[in-house]
């Protein structure tokens, strides 16, 4: 049974209101002033008001607007009663929040109309607000979800490395989650692994996927003593688009064998690594290594080929995923280029200097608080 509340401080109207509602089954609440009517109104939610807009103290426009201001009662449908029905005044209630007028002399037959269309539109909007506090409640469910799974991808990620080959990663999911990922682990006392890959998309599909190909080449150890082109092709065999979401990835994959100070590497379609060594940083310059190869899981026997190089010590190694300049531009021509101009700026910093201020330094030249894409960068120092 709908509630109705009737304002009015004429006992004799609010008598003949409140029969014409109890014998339509409603149930009818009254007050004499529009103080008290307001804190009925609050004590009992009713689904409709009727008000007088003449009142002594707090009127009708006052507590239609009160009424329409306060969160748990702005969808109570309202009515103004008024012995006056000019433009004006039906544009002074409008404004306040009025949803109808009755003159009075009240006429029952159209009392009864207005307060049964009146109540259809307020079971309406009553039911739009509990659709989107019910909406609300399972995207906040579906935040704390993916909070917690962002927080285990997290887990999964290696802690930086100290010693002779000193590794300091960063990592910036443009959401919660986010399909870049790197890890780095000894095969054996004399050969390091290190990677950084970028699942297309973004997202729980993207993460899910990139954790996947984690998990797998940590468990594929004892093939990776073949040839890093050899690892990628069999990344390409074992993780197709077709049985994968139509997803692929790009992935920059090195070993690094101590013994030799030799580092072999191989690429799919990802950005190369950009090696420091005093003698490229005297000249000014960079060593950019990268090989061939289209993205993992696109094409069925694709072949990738591995390179290798001298590590001369100390050098620095920065890999990255492409989110860190491809980005939303303000500054024009910003590239790849460009980012391995800062890349150099800060291989000549002290070595405290943190990446989270290449990150800084990015966002300011474009004039961004957030990036497009995920963003990886590994520093691996060799000493």
């Amino acid at each position: 049974m709908s509630k109705i509340l009737i304002i009015d401080d004429d006992s004799v109207t609010r008598m003949i209101v409140r029969q014409i509602l109890q014998a339509q089954s409603y149930e009818v609440l009254e007050a004499e002033t529009g103080e008290e009517g307001l804190k009925l109104a609050h004590q009992e939610h009713p689904a409709l008001i009727v008000c007088d807009w003449q009142m002594p103290g707090m009127d009708g426009i006052e507590v239609c607007h009160q009424i329409k201001q306060s969160p748990k009662l702005s969808t109570t449908f309202f009515i103004l009663l008024t012995s006056q029905n000019s433009v004006e005044h039906i544009v002074t209630g409008l404004n306040c929040g009025a949803d109808e007028f009755l003159t009075k002399p009240i006429q029952s037959d159209e009392l009864v109309a207005r307060i049964r269309a009146g109540l259809r539109l307020y079971q309406s909007l009553e039911q739009s607000r509990q659709l989107a506090a019910a909406i609300l409640s399972q995207q906040k469910l579906l935040e704390a979800e993916l909070a917690e799974a962002a927080a285990y991808v997290q887990s999964l990620l290696p802690s930086p490395m100290s010693g002779a080959i000193a590794i300091d990663p960063y990592f910036l999911p443009c959401r919660g989650l986010g399909g870049d990922c790197f890890d780095y682990y000894w095969l054996d006392e004399n050969r390091l692994v290190f990677y950084v890959l970028d699942v297309s998309g973004h997202g729980l599909k993207a993460a899910l996927l990139s954790v996947s190909i984690k998990n797998w080449l940590r468990s594929q150890i004892e093939s990776q003593s073949q040839e890093p082109h050899q690892v990628l092709e069999n990344l390409n065999f074992a993780f197709g688009m077709a049985e994968h979401n139509d997803q692929y990835f790009t992935i920059w994959y090195g070993v690094y064998h101590v013994d030799q100070k030799m580092l072999s590497y191989a690429s799919a379609g990802h950005p190369p690594g950009i090696l420091f060594s005093d003698a490229v940083r005297a000249a000014g310059d960079a060593r950019r290594l990268k090989s061939v190869g289209t993205p993992i899981g696109m094409f069925e026997k694709i072949q990738y080929v591995s390179n290798s190089c001298k590590i001369q010590t100390p050098s620095t190694l920065y890999l990255f995923s492409d989110g860190l300049y491809e980005v939303r531009q303000t500054l024009r021509n910003w590239n790849l280029e460009h980012f391995i101009a800062v890349l150099f700026q800060h291989s000549q910093a002290p070595q405290s200097l943190e990446l989270a201020q290449i990150i800084e330094n990015i966002q300011a030249i474009n004039h961004i608080r957030q990036f497009d894409d995920d963003c990886v960068l590994l520093k691996i120092q060799f000493s």
